[in-house]
């Protein structure tokens, strides 16, 4: 590209552009030149070695880029050289990709991180959410590169493998699996915050989030993976990798990492995941404490059998319903602290809140 490039200057560096780069053994003849009608671009089309995208191609791109060019169009005034074409298109979107694919996941796990800090107000609940969706990526990469590159069913899916894994992919099944995995991360602690909260047990708790949360991730599990098996099924290569990549991740995440890591690992971790915080006001109770938000009443566990009244005792209420009559308090007892002490009842959760049988036996 010039002013002109009829000129004998810019003639006499094309010209040694087409010898150089055959000189240099990667690039080959026809060498042919197009002048555009106003005079001001030059094309010049030169075969290089490779198929276009392989490594001998990408070699040959970088003699062009490195050694020809500076040393014919580059040391002319005011004429400037730009390489396109199949190899260089390709080229330069891996170099992009590369440089930038670290950046996004960086983002994407600080925004998440900083997202469920904000929801939840614990950083082991946000460190713990954050690890488990790495964990589902990584699944889903182990099974791309096991099926793709060492063409474990090639098959069963009815195609040729290449033995390599579509570029972007990584990225674009990193970006969209990081999502959906958030959808069913705040599903399951909303609820199992919402049982801590009610007074139960962490053990307890992670249980009751478990199974209030199970039908709306399994059924959103199963609309996904449905989805993305479709692609599964075309002949391109890109987008059978794209759905099974997908459709895998999303069935590993929603059964291995969310039913049985996730609960796991929050039991371990125990009142460490809140330590110092609870998801409302901001402060736990102290252990022993009598909670705050609500009456310490006991609640009847789910299944157990109620008490009525038959027709014949209710004449005998009035005669034997009588008020409790009040414990005084004993020198023992002064000095002790509220929930602690022998006068407390035993901390429960609050009347109507589903706990599990096993968890809160009938008093």
């Amino acid at each position: 590209m010039a002013p002109d490039v009829t000129t004998p200057q810019v003639r006499a560096a094309i010209d040694a552009l087409r010898t150089r780069a055959i000189a240099s053994g990667r690039m080959f003849e026809p060498v042919v030149v197009t002048v555009t009608a106003d005079h001001r671009v030059a094309r010049v089309k030169i075969p290089i070695a490779g198929s276009g995208t392989d490594g001998e191609s990408v070699r040959a791109l970088h003699t062009l880029r490195s050694t020809v060019i500076p040393a014919t169009i580059g040391a002319t005034p005011g004429l400037r050289a730009d390489v396109t074409g199949t190899t260089a298109g390709s080229a330069d979107f891996n170099a992009r990709l590369n440089s930038r694919t670290p950046l996004v996941i960086g983002f994407v796990m600080v925004l998440a991180f900083g997202l469920l800090l904000a929801a939840f107000r614990s950083a082991v609940v946000a460190a713990v959410a954050v690890g488990l969706n790495l964990l589902s990526v990584g699944a889903a990469y182990g099974l791309l590169v096991a099926v793709f590159q060492h063409h474990w069913a090639d098959g069963l899916l009815g195609y040729t493998s290449t033995g390599a894994v579509t570029n972007w992919l990584p990225l674009m099944l990193f970006v969209v699996l990081f999502g959906l995995s958030m959808d069913y991360q705040v599903f399951v602690l909303s609820r199992v915050r919402e049982a801590r909260t009610a007074g139960l047990s962490m053990r307890d708790a992670v249980t009751v989030g478990v199974r209030r949360s199970a039908g709306v991730v399994t059924s959103a599990a199963v609309i996904m993976v449905a989805v993305f098996s479709i692609f599964a099924t075309l002949s391109q290569v890109s987008m059978k990798q794209l759905g099974v990549g997908l459709g895998a991740a999303i069935l590993i995440d929603a059964t291995v990492i969310r039913v049985i890591l996730m609960p796991a690992v929050l039991t371990l971790l125990g009142e460490r995941v809140w330590r110092g915080t609870t998801p409302e006001s901001g402060v736990w109770p102290e252990s022993g404490a009598a909670d705050a938000s609500g009456p310490d009443l006991p609640t009847q566990p789910i299944g157990a059998a109620g008490h009525r009244t038959r027709p014949d005792q209710i004449g005998q209420l009035a005669r034997t319903t009588q008020p409790e009559p009040v414990q005084e308090a004993t020198p023992d007892h002064i000095g002790t602290s509220a929930g602690t002490g022998p006068l407390d009842p035993p901390r429960r959760p609050r009347p109507g809140y589903p706990t599990p049988r096993w968890a809160m036996p009938p008093p």
